[in-house]
């Protein structure tokens, strides 16, 4: 289940905002986030920085963390914030200092890298009383967006999971075709 890696030729339908904004809003984003201006912040999956670009201007410092360079590279030609520094790697083996991230947020990639592996990851570099605000496709979902139905995870098998690696949840929702998730670093 899960793992599926957005196609990066792609990568125009993740700045169209009345598809995404459809099933996150920038507003809502930064409800879950609660950004402060001196954070640093960690968009787990970024693509294109569609919703990097809304935190940016909330926060110190923003790593957009993208397995695929070619995101990167569109992001680059799109225009990178300042305070936004690109990394390419998977989430399962972040470049970053044990407890040196404020929050992290991931939009519709949880299904790309839910693991133990990854989880353990974000715990360690999240600082005490981090917050960790996923977004994804619901395993509860039609599948008329997103990736197929069997490559997703249910809201409840999100928070468990969290649970389960040191993560009190602090919200929870299911929509018709998503779930939100906000956690921190118990």
């Amino acid at each position: 289940m899960g793992h599926h890696t957005f196609d990066s030729s792609r990568a125009d339908k993740l700045e169209q905002a009345d598809r995404r904004y459809r099933f996150l809003s920038a507003e809502e984003l930064l409800w879950a986030l609660e950004p402060a201006a001196t954070d640093t912040v960690a968009d787990l999956g970024s693509g294109t920085g569609f919703y990097t670009d809304v935190v940016a201007p909330h926060v110190g410092d923003v790593y957009a963390v993208d397995l695929q360079e070619e995101m990167h590279d569109y992001y680059r030609d799109k225009g990178t914030p300042e305070n936004v520094d690109l990394v390419t790697t998977g989430v399962g083996d972040l470049p970053f200092d044990a407890d040196s991230i404020d929050a992290a947020f991931s939009t519709m990639t949880y299904h790309e890298f839910a693991s133990d592996d990854s989880l353990d990851e974000i715990r360690r570099v999240l600082t005490p009383g981090g917050r960790l605000v996923i977004l994804d496709w619901a395993g509860t979902g039609s599948g008329e967006h997103g990736p197929p139905v069997d490559e997703r995870y249910t809201a409840d098998d999100a928070a468990t999971a969290l649970r389960e690696h040191g993560f009190t949840i602090e919200h929870e929702a299911v929509r018709p075709e998503t779930f939100l998730v906000v956690a921190t670093l118990e």
